[in-house]
């Protein structure tokens, strides 16, 4: 069986596995609105932009902690609690790249990025469904 270092190490690119489907929101867009937009779509993060260029993403996790700690009010932009500047990933970097910069940043979704669009975003646990999938398609090769 192979290892999670050699599963990723494998030359593995980030958009062998991204999701092309990004949602994105402008960062004008009230914090509430956004919330809906989440809450409707069952989705645990949006791709803020400006002028269809990616500035930052906002998460579930930002609304929990920034709208809740600052007590701004629910007609906020998105742009004050978004996570900025955009932390991001190429597609054809590797896994093992996606991996490490999301371990340093602590980060669970990377968008992807080319040529200043975006393409795709790869999250935690697209990595983690690959070395899982890759590592029983090995066992069962055995």
């Amino acid at each position: 069986m192979k290892t999670v270092h050699e599963t990723l190490e494998a030359k593995r690119l980030v958009n062998q596995i991204m999701k092309n489907s990004i949602l994105t929101i402008d960062s004008s867009v009230p914090a509430y609105e956004a919330a809906k937009m989440m809450e409707e779509l069952n989705v645990g993060s949006l791709v803020v932009a400006e002028n269809n260029v990616p500035v930052g993403i906002i998460t579930d996790r930002d609304f929990a902690i920034k709208i809740t700690a600052h007590s701004y009010p629910r007609d906020t932009p998105v742009r004050r609690i978004m996570s900025s500047p955009i932390v991001s990933i190429g597609p054809f970097d590797t896994l093992l790249v996606a991996a490490e910069l999301m371990s340093s940043k602590k980060l669970r979704k990377l968008p992807v990025i080319q040529d200043e669009h975006l393409v795709g975003i790869i999250t935690a646990t697209d990595l983690i469904d690959c070395i899982v999938l890759n590592a029983f398609k090995t066992e069962n090769q055995a």
